[in-house]
């Protein structure tokens, strides 16, 4: 977590440690609420679905930073690095390879989030990608990415790419980020603009990335650099907290 946290505030993002308790108004302006209402840890019910709830990602909170304001356009974009945990109703259990860690009601997580001009927002999506893209190749994990069908995509996003690690255990791809572009989907709901030096008022657009989730990214680390001796190989960029460099091998039984 300090690593994402450090790399991310050095590319100039903002560091913020939002609530972990939101209001009915926050869920919608993310594009969560009324649709997936019955999906987070509510904590109180309101006539319109969960009055307050738990964050299931620190995207909700940051899209409500600056809800219902008029930024002025010298300001954009705003970018922005948060760390929570993420509350989740959704667990594993259904099938072996969601157990453990891979999906649980909560896990720890780094987000990035950019308010930007409209006309700056397909670039401002290829620039997250690309962080996200980066922590994953520094760590020297076995990666993919994949664009979102239409049908798989958040009905708050207009486009979403999800970077993905190999977990030898389960056999398969897990992902360990999202990176999405709701365009003026989240700026609306949320009555978010930016004003002009010339000219009337117009929505942000808003883009969000995970960087990275750890739920996933631990098993992935330990598995991918495990040695033949049981001892895990520690990534360059981890060694500042690991100075040893390698995790030792389990105590035979």
């Amino acid at each position: 977590m300090n690593y994402f946290i450090e790399a991310n505030m050095r590319d100039g993002y903002e560091f913020v440690l939002p609530p972990h308790v939101l209001t009915y108004a926050a869920g919608y302006t993310a594009g969560q609420f009324p649709k997936f209402a019955d999906e987070v840890l509510a904590l109180d019910e309101g006539q319109q679905g969960p009055a307050r709830f738990l964050l299931p990602t620190a995207e909700t909170a940051l899209v409500n930073l600056h809800r219902d304001e008029t930024l002025p356009e010298t300001e954009l974009p705003k970018r922005y690095v948060a760390y929570t945990p993420c509350y989740r109703k959704e667990a594993g259990g259904y099938r072996t390879a969601e157990r453990g860690t891979l999906r649980g009601h909560q896990f720890n997580k780094v987000e990035l989030f950019q308010f930007t001009h409209p006309t700056a927002s397909d670039a401002v999506h290829g620039e997250l990608l690309g962080k996200a893209e980066a922590l994953v190749q520094e760590l020297d994990l076995h990666y993919r990415i994949t664009r979102l069908a239409a049908g798989d995509t958040s009905a708050a996003m207009a486009k979403t790419y999800d970077v993905e690690v190999w977990l030898p255990s389960v056999g398969a791809y897990v992902e360990v980020s999202s990176v999405s572009n709701a365009r003026d989907y989240q700026a609306r709901r949320g009555n978010i603009r930016y004003r002009p030096r010339q000219g009337k008022s117009a929505y942000v657009h808003t883009l969000n990335a995970s960087g990275l989730a750890t739920s996933r990214l631990v098993p992935a680390l330990l598995e991918q650099h495990q040695q033949a001796d049981g001892t895990v190989a520690v990534p360059d960029v981890l060694r500042k907290w690991i100075p040893s460099g390698v995790l030792a091998a389990p105590v035979p039984a």
